[in-house]
C-alpha cells in the first residue's frame, strides 16, 4: 500500500520571507527577480503573521498610484510598507496534511498557497505551482 504524500513532501523549506516594515518595493523586486508569487511575512521570532502574492502588491499600488506613471509607481512601493498590503488571515496547515487534504482546501478557499507551520514557525510553502511540478513528474515517471 503506498504511503499517503503530505505537504512535506512537496513544500518549498527554503522561504523567502518578509518583514511587516519593510518597503514593498522590496517585495515587488524579489518577487519579480526569484520568479514567486507568495511570500510569508515573519515576525522576529518566526512567526507567521501576514503573507504578500503579487495580487497584493498590484491592488497596494494600484490603489495609490492610479493615474501617475511608473516612477511614481516605483516611489510609492518605496514608502508604502508590507503591512499595509499584507494578508493576515493566513491559511497554515502542519506539514505533515496530506495532499489530498491540501489541495482540497486551497480549492475550497480560492487559494494559491498553503503555509506549513510547525511549532508555531514557518517550515515551508506549498503553491498551485508545486501541484503542477507533481503532476509533470508523475507523468514523466509514467505513473
Amino acid at each position: 500500500m503506498a504511503r499517503v504524500q503530505t505537504v512535506s513532501d512537496l513544500m518549498t523549506r527554503e522561504v523567502v520571507t518578509l518583514e511587516a516594515n519593510e518597503a514593498l518595493g522590496v517585495a515587488d523586486d524579489v518577487m519579480g527577480l526569484a520568479r514567486i508569487r507568495h511570500m510569508p511575512v515573519i515576525d522576529e521570532d518566526g512567526i507567521v503573521i501576514g503573507l504578500v502574492s503579487q495580487r497584493d502588491l498590484f491592488r497596494g499600488a494600484l490603489a495609490r498610484a492610479l493615474g501617475y506613471g511608473e516612477f511614481a509607481q516605483k516611489k510609492l512601493l518605496g514608502i508604502m510598507r508590507v503591512k499595509e498590503v499584507m494578508t493576515t488571515n493566513v491559511v497554515t496547515v502542519p506539514p505533515e496534511t496530506s495532499l489530498v487534504d491540501a489541495a482540497r482546501l486551497m480549492t475550497d478557499r480560492k487559494i494559491g498557497c498553503l503555509v506549513a507551520v510547525e511549532d508555531g514557525k514557518l517550515a515551508g510553502i506549498l503553491t498551485e505551482s508545486d501541484f503542477v511540478q507533481l503532476v509533470l513528474s508523475s507523468e514523466a515517471n509514467g505513473d
